[in-house]
């Protein structure tokens, strides 16, 4: 395989040149990506995998979370709409037994049409916490405040959401999130 020109200037990161076919940047690029990527130990990978068990997650979703972020998860943000919840009624007994499930990680609400209290009280000791969400149709700027003053200390690039309408996918830029779940893939399962 040849990298690129010999006499490449500066800032040059030694890939092919341009001038070559798409299919052979693919390959080279390819290449290089594997060369790259740590070849985890069988170890590393059953403790993932039991991780991504107590998240109630999948190890694909799992650990496409943690190489896009570098980290563990270490919170949940629940939309009230992905947890189904109408106070004062009690939470479904499938989203219920999922919560009760998870283990090792924050349990967060973002109540849309609810005071926290009542998602917190309709939760029944399943959460730990219930926060007012963003506005569906706010500013980006108002979601990264909210966002930012539900988390507090925890880092955005640590903490999933679960969501259920695709405006409330636009938080995860807001407040730099690992990602987006929709609510029917994480409580199918």
């Amino acid at each position: 395989m040849t990298a690129g020109p010999a006499h490449a200037g500066p800032g040059h990161n030694g890939g092919p040149s341009m001038e070559t076919g798409v299919s052979w940047r693919r390959h080279c690029w390819t290449q290089a990506r594997e060369r790259l990527l740590p070849t985890l130990p069988i170890e590393v990978v059953r403790l993932r995998v039991k991780r991504a068990a107590e998240l109630g997650l999948d190890y694909k979703t799992y650990a496409g979370v943690r190489a896009s972020t570098g980290h563990d998860i270490v919170a949940f943000l629940f939309s009230q709409n992905a947890l189904r919840l109408a106070p004062p009624m009690p939470l479904p007994g499938d989203r219920a037994a999922r919560l009760a499930a998870m283990t090792a990680c924050g349990r967060i609400a973002l109540a849309q049409a609810a005071r926290p209290e009542a998602v917190l009280a309709a939760a029944n000791g399943l959460l730990d916490a219930a926060h007012p969400a963003p506005a569906l149709l706010g500013s980006f700027a108002e979601a990264r405040t909210r966002l930012r003053d539900v988390l507090g200390r925890i880092p955005g690039d640590r903490v999933l959401l679960v969501g259920d309408h695709s405006l409330e996918r636009d938080w995860v830029m807001a407040g730099r999130l690992a990602g987006w779940l929709p609510a029917e893939r994480y409580f199918a399962g």
